[in-house]
């Protein structure tokens, strides 16, 4: 084969970034038939929702024994329920080992934090101090004019979202900040991505398969309570979603 046909062979693949939403499980210990026994009972309240979801395993609040952590059980108990676990999060040099010898991937802890704006000089003027002080301008909002449909996955990683149409079942919206959708949402909202707890969720129509903010949420079984297929605000208080109707906002 000559150089230039070597040169003009396609690839067999690309690689290129991606944004996925993944579910956690924060495991705080491990006995294998209650962890299984605990996973039913979550499953049971939302069928649908749990099956086929990449997991990781976050260790980040795990009080148990290393050496009661047993990957192998927990990634077989989980197929069995049609969940597939693929990495492990925060783990010490003992969990990481353990980890790897179930090929699991291994992922860091926390969440994005903002960096503190560098100091002025003691000795700088008021003036030479105001403008050496970076712009700290919000980042710009992401608008999206088209209805996003199932399977289709809108992400904004730095600012708001804001989504002009509905968002149909099985679509998936992603944002740093806050979500807007000028419409039903119907599919899944996750605001806050990066753990900014603040970050809250408007609609006109409450439909949602799922609800986000800063890692907690409520599926739709959980949200038909208060302000189903109306508009609400969805905001985080003390560890929990709280939905208010926006005309009692």
């Amino acid at each position: 084969m000559s150089d230039s046909a070597a040169t003009d062979t396609k690839q067999s693949f690309q690689l290129k970034s991606a944004s996925v939403s993944l579910t956690a499980l924060e495991l705080y210990y491990f006995d294998n038939d209650e962890f299984e026994a605990n996973l039913r009972d979550k499953i049971s309240q939302a069928p649908g929702f749990f099956k086929d979801i990449p997991l990781i395993i976050s260790l980040e609040k795990y009080e148990g024994l290393d050496s009661e952590l047993d990957f192998f059980k927990m990634i077989g108990t989980c197929r069995r329920h049609n969940i597939h676990v693929i990495g492990v999060r925060a783990a010490n040099d003992d969990q990481r080992r353990l980890a790897r010898g179930a090929s699991l991937a291994l992922l860091p802890g926390g969440s994005l934090k903002e960096r503190p704006a560098p100091e002025a000089p003691a000795e700088a003027e008021p003036e030479a101090a105001a403008a050496q002080e970076p712009a700290n301008e919000p980042a710009p909002a992401k608008i999206i004019n088209q209805p996003v449909r199932s399977g289709q996955q809108v992400y904004a990683p730095e600012g708001d979202l804001i989504i002009l149409a509905p968002v149909q079942a099985g679509a998936e919206v992603l944002a740093a900040g806050n979500i807007h959708v000028y419409g039903p949402l119907r599919g899944r909202a996750l605001a806050g991505i990066h753990g900014a707890e603040s970050a809250r969720v408007f609609c006109q129509s409450l439909e949602a398969e799922l609800v986000s903010i800063a890692g907690h949420y409520k599926i739709s079984e959980d949200l038909q309570d208060i302000g189903w297929k109306s508009a609400v605000q969805i905001q985080l208080r003390d560890d929990v979603l709280v939905v208010t109707p926006l005309d009692k906002a």
